[in-house]
């Protein structure tokens, strides 16, 4: 056997994009409350089915204030992603602040028995995205 198996894809491999926007509907500005949407789709970029079972979010305001967010499954399902399947799901979480961020993981058992985990890098959450009608220009500051 030639060392080059070594550099092949990865047997238990999940790749997560995230997009998120503003839902001004969902938002009170002058009650500090700012809700998002974001569409999560999960796919399985491994060799083997996995099942994913539970999150883990961390989401921080602009004001260093995080909560964390643990739970079984997406939005009530814990689905079962064959090699090349994609899950794609959207929830929303709410932030006292117009911008903030989300970072997690997600928790996997491959058919095989395998426990493993797939990181969600951190992601901007940002009220300015979205031209409100009240003029907002838009302007952000960046941490």
């Amino acid at each position: 056997m030639g060392t080059h198996l070594l550099h092949a894809m990865p047997k238990y491999q999940f790749s997560c994009h995230v997009l998120p926007h503003y839902l001004p509907e969902q938002s009170a500005p002058d009650d500090e409350v700012y809700g998002f949407a974001y569409t999560v789709t999960i796919t399985n970029t491994g060799k083997v089915a996995a099942q994913l079972i539970s999150r883990h979010w961390i989401i921080s305001d602009a004001r260093g204030h995080s909560e964390e967010v643990k739970g079984l499954g997406v939005v009530g399902h814990q689905p079962l992603l064959k090699p090349g399947e994609s899950f794609q799901y959207s929830s929303g979480s709410r932030l006292r602040t117009p911008t903030g961020t989300m970072h997690g993981s997600y928790f996997f058992v491959a058919e095989d028995g395998e426990r493993f985990e797939t990181a969600v890098p951190v992601f901007v959450l940002d009220a300015g995205q979205v031209a409100g009608p009240d003029g907002a220009d838009g302007s952000r500051v960046l941490h």
